[in-house]
């Protein structure tokens, strides 16, 4: 048997590939669901977009989008769309060797499976809110600056995670903070500030274990979610495990609403992926005959082919 990717017991699924550079055709292809696709919509920012490489698949069995992108926190994957379509764009481009998976469905899985080993996975949940279902709470936050960066450092390895957030950090991101006894009690912050794109991401919610249950994280929440609506992001987003009902309920409290569920993992490269993945082109790129356009039939491999994490 060849490389090839196919449909067992079917007609291979024939999709078209191409590079996408225009921000405004890549807007319009993550529209279907702007929350689960935060992430990737964040990376049309100005300052983010020159870092960041976009290619889309069509095809009969629908659409998909990938993203791979560099930034101060690593590399980055993320994949959109119909798992036929994730599975033609992964074949022909997998990417670096290692990144950080940032955004796929579960449906996704044996896809990235074949291209990827995937570890430290976890499933967990989108929620978005805007400005007409946002419902702020008051309290007593600050604005975190560059300066604080040794007090937010020191309240996130109370969890006994390392951390290495540094000042210039906190002045590019947007991080609000809750104080105890002139203590950093708790913080929130951001992955993706994006107004330009309409949309950002918040992130890195957390707690001291001496003062939780006294409603703190929901207050930095929603002072950093009341500041991202205020500079023009349509859509504000985060990540919950769903399983962690406190922080739900909490989220729900201030007008986010449940979305799809995601994969956030690790992931490697599996072993001769990228020289695969670059006959793969050769070949995709002589079947489409059109400069800029890659041809592919894929679909589900046999059992026995490609391994699991």
């Amino acid at each position: 048997m060849t490389d090839a990717l196919y449909h067992a017991g079917a007609e291979p699924a024939r999709f078209v590939l191409r590079e996408q550079r225009d921000p405004h055709i890549v807007e319009a292809a993550l529209a279907e669901d702007r929350g689960y696709a935060a992430y990737a919509l964040g990376h049309l920012e100005p300052g983010l977009l020159e870092r960041a490489r976009f290619w889309l698949a069509d095809g009969a069995e629908g659409h998909g989008v990938l993203l791979h992108a560099r930034g101060a926190l690593g590399r980055t994957v993320c994949v959109v769309g119909a798992p036929a379509a994730v599975e033609a764009l992964l074949a022909l481009h997998p990417g670096p060797i290692d990144s950080y998976l940032s955004t796929a469905a579960p449906e996704h899985l044996p896809a990235l499976r074949r291209t990827y080993a995937l570890s430290h996975m976890t499933q967990m949940q989108r929620m978005a809110t805007s400005a007409v279902a946002f419902r702020p709470v008051a309290g007593d936050v600050r604005r975190l600056v560059g300066r604080d960066a040794r007090a937010l450092n020191l309240l996130y390895a109370s969890d006994g995670a390392p951390t290495g957030y540094g000042p210039e950090h906190l002045e590019r991101a947007v991080y609000f903070g809750a104080f105890e006894a002139g203590r950093l009690a708790a913080a929130a912050g951001t992955h993706v500030v994006a107004p330009h794109a309409g949309v950002a991401v918040v992130g890195n919610v957390f707690t001291h274990p001496q003062f939780r249950g006294l409603g703190l994280a929901e207050r930095v929440t929603s002072a950093v979610t009341s500041e991202l609506l205020e500079r023009g992001c349509s859509t504000v987003a985060l990540t919950v495990n769903p399983t962690n009902t406190p922080a739900v309920r909490a989220y729900t409290r201030l007008g986010y609403r449940p979305g799809a569920f995601v994969i956030e993992a690790r992931v490697r490269r599996r072993d001769l992926a990228g020289a695969r993945a670059a006959w793969r082109r050769w070949r995709a790129r002589r079947a489409a005959g059109t400069p800029g356009i890659e041809a592919i039939s894929a679909g589900r491999r046999p059992p026995d082919q490609g391994g699991h994490a």
